[in-house]
């Protein structure tokens, strides 16, 4: 037998049940279960969306050793959405480089770079190389943002969208800031018109319903007081 602390609630579910062939019940039950999926399926953004792309400038080198006492240091601007992802693609470019990995290796500096200007919009310039299926691509594309982190955070979505291109595959080769005389993409110099105009897009008050009329007498006031 079921415990004290249960009794009610199978009592309460036989009693439903006894009840659910009225039709107004159903309807009931339905809207209920309705609503309850409506607040517990309510959408919430996956954060790994809406990752941004960070630019770091890391300081390393391969490991001293008594034959090569002093090794070459390198300097590199990464893009990548953490410092951890920025730290393994270094170490991916140096072993490609000259042979040196993070075991047989040392980092000297890593440091997040920032914009000067992050609420100007301007013209980026990225070259780029990826690898699809069948063979490797150069590219130079052109985007507008207010930081270069934006524009490369477009350009991942772009060649993801276009080209099914996998983010490890993408390796940029340089990044610049154009000047408008620069640009040779069409939706970047459609921008670049002075005269450029919007539409702007207004509410317009709704009338009173006993004050509708087919007809007017004088131009409605679209003005939004």
């Amino acid at each position: 037998w079921l415990k004290p602390s249960r009794r009610k609630s199978f009592w309460l579910g036989a009693s439903r049940t006894a009840a659910s062939h009225d039709p107004q019940h159903l309807y009931l039950l339905a809207c209920h279960l309705v609503q309850t999926m409506v607040k517990a399926t309510k959408f919430v953004a996956d954060p790994s969306l809406q990752a941004k792309m960070h630019q770091y400038q890391i300081v390393g080198r391969a490991a001293p050793t008594p034959k090569n006492p002093v090794p070459k240091i390198y300097r590199m601007r990464l893009f990548a959405k953490n410092k951890v992802l920025a730290k393994s693609r270094f170490w991916y470019f140096m072993k490609k480089l000259n042979k040196a990995k993070k075991s047989g290796g040392e980092l000297l500096a890593v440091n997040e770079l920032f914009d000067r200007a992050p609420t100007k919009v301007k013209n980026y310039g990225i070259w780029l190389r990826y690898q699809s299926r069948t063979n490797t691509h150069n590219m130079y594309k052109e985007y507008r943002d207010v930081t270069i982190n934006g524009a490369v955070s477009q350009m991942y979505s772009e060649m993801a969208g276009r080209h099914r291109a996998q983010p490890g595959t993408i390796q940029i080769i340089n990044t610049a800031t154009l000047a408008p005389s620069q640009c040779k993409r069409d939706h970047v110099l459609e921008m670049h018109n002075s005269s450029l105009k919007y539409p702007v897009i207004r509410k317009v008050p709704l009338v009173a319903k006993k004050l509708r009329t087919t007809f007017k007498a004088r131009r409605p006031m679209t003005f939004v007081r």
